[in-house]
């Protein structure tokens, strides 16, 4: 997966591109119902959530992060390097002392859970009594409410919009708009030729999916995404309709249920934690092939069991690869219409 400029995009930051007029500080800005405002460019940043912290790797900026925490699959191939010199305060979420032993300037969250109204880390309120400006990524907030539960419900369908915004808000915050523009510019032109790869493909209307992210225990009622979605957004863009109706992000649905839907293919999430048996992808194809009622299910007998990295199932850059990878697994499926 490539999310660095190419070399094209690169050059026309040299050649050919437009003027771009520097960010005008201070800067004031909205984040989840609160604002912040900055005097100057952040120097000091600790980014809480695999998605803030790979857009910043992606912009030129891992100079400017002194800290990261909340890991779901590896970082990067292309972030490796870059990633080793900068110190990981968690894998899962860091103490609030532990950020603010690090001197930042900002803090950049990906979720409300984290850093919020209820946040494990600390609230808004709690930083800028440090004297610490926190921002909260729009992909969060923007069309969800998150008081109900840590992963929240959506009340409108996700867009990559929101991620685009993300993008350029942080661009904007360190006074890189131009690396900002030109990453969007990609996203956006994976994102409708992954689309279009799907409209080739003449899929019947009333093809159905299912994304499996994990289940509390072995054989329990799995954690599936939920209408609005990251996946439910996918499968939109791509003609597919989802099997679940609950407006939760993530709720829990029963085998029973699933395999009356019977979908013509099972996304399954694929990660390094192991806070649930299910994280682990080789359990999960196990018991799918194993369950008395899931190896009946056609996706799992016809082997249309689809692996996509988890993190791609949040609001993150990876969503535009887990939809090509999805748009490339329906070719080789052969699911069209006769």
């Amino acid at each position: 997966m490539m999310l660095k400029l190419t070399t094209a995009a690169a050059a026309s930051l040299v050649l050919g591109s437009p003027a771009y007029a520097a960010t005008d500080y201070p800067l004031t800005l909205e984040s989840c119902g609160h604002e912040i405002t900055l005097e100057k460019p952040p120097e000091r940043v600790v980014s809480i959530g695999q998605a803030s912290t790979e857009i910043l790797y992606s912009l030129g900026l891992a100079d400017k992060v002194v800290g990261t925490a909340l890991w779901i699959n590896p970082v990067l191939e292309e972030f490796e390097a870059m990633d080793a010199d900068i110190e990981r305060l968690a894998n899962d979420a860091p103490s609030f002392e532990s950020v603010v032993a690090k001197k930042p300037d900002l803090v950049i969250s990906a979720y409300e859970w984290m850093i919020g109204p209820a946040g494990v880390v600390g609230t808004p309120e709690m930083f800028e009594d440090m004297g610490i400006a926190s921002w909260t990524m729009p992909t969060d907030c923007v069309g969800k409410r998150n008081q109900q539960s840590m992963d929240g419900a959506r009340t409108t369908l996700f867009d990559t919009g929101l991620i685009h915004e993300s993008i350029a808000t942080l661009a904007e915050l360190f006074d890189v708009t131009e690396r900002g523009d030109q990453m969007v510019g990609e996203l956006q032109a994976r994102e409708a030729a992954a689309v279009a790869k799907a409209e080739s493909l003449a899929l019947p209307d009333d093809i159905t999916g299912v994304f499996w992210y994990s289940s509390a225990d072995r054989g329990t009622d799995p954690y599936v995404a939920g209408v609005n979605s990251v996946p439910d957004w996918m499968m939109n863009r791509l003609g597919i309709n989802n099997v679940v109706t609950s407006q939760e992000e993530w709720p829990t649905v029963g085998w029973e249920t699933i395999a009356r839907s019977n979908p013509a293919f099972i996304a399954a999430a694929r990660m390094d934690r192991r806070r649930f048996a299910a994280d682990d992808i080789a359990a999960k194809r196990e018991f799918l092939t194993s369950d008395p009622v899931t190896r009946e299910i056609d996706a799992v007998q016809q082997g249309r069991i689809i692996e996509i990295d988890a993190h791609a199932l949040d609001p993150s850059v990876r969503a535009i690869v887990a939809l090509e990878t999805l748009a490339d697994q329906l070719a080789e499926f052969s699911l069209a219409s006769p």
